[in-house]
């Protein structure tokens, strides 16, 4: 696997540690077409490290990651997963594991199918070092993924699942990560989209049945050009709005409101930038929702169990173009 200049998407940028993870207030973003709209990068993720890969993965697609091998390593595995649950185990189409405490150090691959792991690939001669950085691609073609490290061809594996099902990427183990990116090999081939057509907005769903601890919401969206706001809000049986998630782009603000409209700032990164996507995720545990932004978990808010269950809709609004409402 190689890349040259040309494969590059724009707006994409695999960094060296220095490079800051966030955004000044006064920075530009390149534009993209309107046919190749990717996830935005991800830098200096904390390990272990699960998001969602937007869109899924299938043939043509690449994921970069950038990092380095701590002195003291034994084993990571980069896992691309069909869902991220934690009971039941998700099925993983891809696990690719090096292994670094053996005598002769080595990657496996497999595929975790229904709890079962299936026959395992094994690779040795292994490409990477301890105490050493890396750049390792994963590239997704129609039969087979193929992974280069450091600029040299090292393995390919064959699908035993449908590349169709993948769309999460789990990161595990003894591992620094730069940058995880995400782009295409020709980023500007005619025909085809990214993503599917988006949802309108203000937008409603149903919630017949509350939340319940390990439920799941996740909202998938693209901000506007001139954007103002964006709301999240959560609505019980007398359709009062016990909390709503807020994000202001005037002040660079996100906060949860609660019914009375006490504000709670939440003190994390503003990661919504025009004419990028992000993703919300909202996980129920007993009495409070955790709140993960674009695979960065950022906190929680406390409502108490019964007010949870009593909730019966889900309404977001704002200056975004909807894509995904999941639960």
């Amino acid at each position: 696997v190689s890349q040259s200049s040309g494969g590059r998407a724009p707006g994409i940028r695999i960094c060296s540690p220095s490079c800051p993870s966030t955004m000044s207030p006064g920075e530009k973003l390149d534009p993209l077409p309107d046919t190749f709209i990717l996830q935005p990068p991800v830098f200096h993720p904390v390990v272990p490290y699960v998001t969602t890969i937007f869109g899924g993965l299938r043939a043509g697609k690449m994921v970069v990651l950038q990092g380095a091998v701590p002195l003291n390593a034994r084993r990571f595995q980069v896992d691309f997963q069909c869902g991220c649950s934690l009971h039941p185990r998700p099925d993983i189409a891809i696990h690719f594991n090096p292994r670094f405490h053996t005598t002769k150090p080595h990657v496996i691959c497999n595929t975790l199918r229904g709890g079962r792991w299936q026959a395992e690939a094994r690779w040795p001669h292994l490409a990477l070092q301890k105490g050493a950085s890396f750049l390792i691609l994963f590239l997704f073609g129609n039969e087979e993924m193929k992974v280069s490290v450091n600029g040299q061809h090292f393995l390919h594996y064959r699908y035993q699942l449908p590349l169709s099902r993948v769309d999460t990427l789990g990161i595990y183990g003894d591992i620094l990560v730069t940058a995880v990116g995400f782009l295409n090999i020709s980023p500007f081939a005619e025909g085809g989209s990214e993503y599917p057509v988006g949802h309108e907005v203000p937008c409603s769903r149903a919630l017949p049945q509350g939340l319940w601890p390990g439920q799941v919401i996740i909202v998938r969206a693209l901000v506007l050009p001139e954007p103002k706001d964006f709301t999240l809000s959560l609505l019980d049986e007398a359709a009062h709005v016990p909390v709503t998630l807020r994000a202001s782009f005037a002040d660079r603000t996100l906060a949860w409101v609660s019914r009375w409209g006490r504000k709670k700032l939440i003190l994390a990164p503003f990661l919504f930038y025009p004419q990028r996507f992000f993703e919300v995720l909202l996980l129920c545990q007993e009495g409070e929702l955790k709140l993960a932004l674009s695979g960065q978990g950022v906190g929680a808010t406390s409502l108490g169990q019964q007010a949870l269950e009593r909730l019966r809709e889900l309404r977001i609004s704002g200056s975004v173009q909807l894509y995904c409402v999941h639960y």
